[in-house]
């Protein structure tokens, strides 16, 4: 197509045509799209017609500006025209396409799968209760008390900020939607008798963005025992234990010194995955330590006579890197084909 030098009318003419030939040739809307930047956009005939009146004398002017606005005027209507009955075909077809005959009866039947996340939980459940273990509950509206201070997050701790915690109105009643499930194992202690051993899965809260790897809603898994003589021997073995149930026999553990209020030592959890997608290797699982002397002495339990550890890790990592789910978003948009991969488990 080649570039107009002057204004003329058979120039004029021959632009409508070429355009209005390719607007009734568009069969659908992608079509139409390019025919609209072929024959209407900025490098177009008739654009470039329009942008010669800069040369036009004056007193011509406005005779060439009315040839080439009535042209532009002619394939604009034609093309919104062409546009409107290929919008009104298209929905017709999906409309057709989309049919469904709600008085037939139904010759197929899905019958659905529990979502992973559950079956997960019930798996790690079956796992401590098998070790006599029992499961804890508590609620997820917390008071600030037992979300924080008796597991002995200072007052200018990072984590009681905004930032990181959903704080409920009004302030003063020091109300939060629980950050991990370690409440419970607070109130485990001021309820229980000792010796206590208890698994706490539940939902939590944290103002993170929803991402592949974040949600502001996740569910943990948190445990504890208190009983007299227990070391960081015993919380080694237990967790090891509990990897290879999940992993495999050749799964083990490593714990990396690091620091948290509620343990002293405190130690990151890394696991060896044996069977992990690309190969097996080390992945970091979760937190644990042996319970602070400040959090027994919060709940009434004294750490001269008593000791505990504790431990804490996501159920939503745990199915991320033994299932090789790669979008957090799969596990919380509900559908159902996602589930399916995981079998009817009942």
């Amino acid at each position: 197509m080649s570039e107009p030098t002057e204004i003329t009318e058979s120039a004029v003419e021959q632009a409508v045509s070429d355009a209005l030939a390719a607007i009734a040739a568009a069969s659908d809307s992608a079509a139409l799209k390019q025919v609209r930047a072929q024959h209407t956009g900025e490098k177009s005939p008739l654009a470039q017609l329009n942008a010669l009146l800069r040369s036009v004398p004056n007193e011509q002017k406005a005779a060439f500006g009315k040839l080439v606005g009535g042209a532009r005027g002619r394939v604009n209507q034609s093309f919104a025209a062409r546009e409107s009955e290929i919008v009104e075909a298209e929905q017709s077809a999906r409309l057709d396409a989309e049919r469904v005959d709600v008085t037939a009866i139904g010759t197929v039947r899905r019958p659905g799968a529990r979502h992973p996340l559950t079956l997960l939980q019930e798996e790690i459940a079956d796992i401590f209760v098998g070790m006599g273990w029992e499961i804890a509950e508590g609620p997820e509206l917390e008071h600030e008390w037992v979300n924080f201070d008796a597991l002995n997050f200072d007052p200018d701790h990072p984590a009681r900020a905004m930032q990181d915690t959903f704080f409920v109105e009004p302030a003063e009643r020091h109300l939060v939607l629980r950050t991990h499930t370690s409440p419970v194992q607070v109130r485990s202690m001021l309820e229980r008798e000792v010796p206590i051993y208890i698994l706490a899965p539940g939902k939590t809260y944290r103002t993170d963005e929803l991402d592949a790897t974040h949600t502001p809603v996740f569910s943990q898994f948190e445990g504890l025992a208190v009983d007299q003589g227990l070391t960081m021997a015993h919380l080694r073995g237990t967790l090891e234990h509990v990897a290879r149930l999940m992993f495999g026999p050749e799964a083990k553990i490593r714990l990396r010194p690091n620091y948290f209020p509620f343990t002293e030592p405190s130690a990151e959890l890394d696991i060896w995955h044996p069977t992990f997608t690309g190969g097996a290797r080390w992945i970091e699982w979760g937190g644990c330590g042996m319970v602070n002397p400040n959090v027994l002495r919060a709940a009434g339990i004294d750490p001269e006579v008593y000791s505990g550890f504790a431990f804490g890790m996501g159920f939503e990592r745990t199915l991320m890197f033994r299932n090789d789910v790669q979008d957090m978003h799969d596990m919380i948009e509900g559908d159902v084909r996602f589930s399916e991969q995981y079998g009817m488990v009942i």
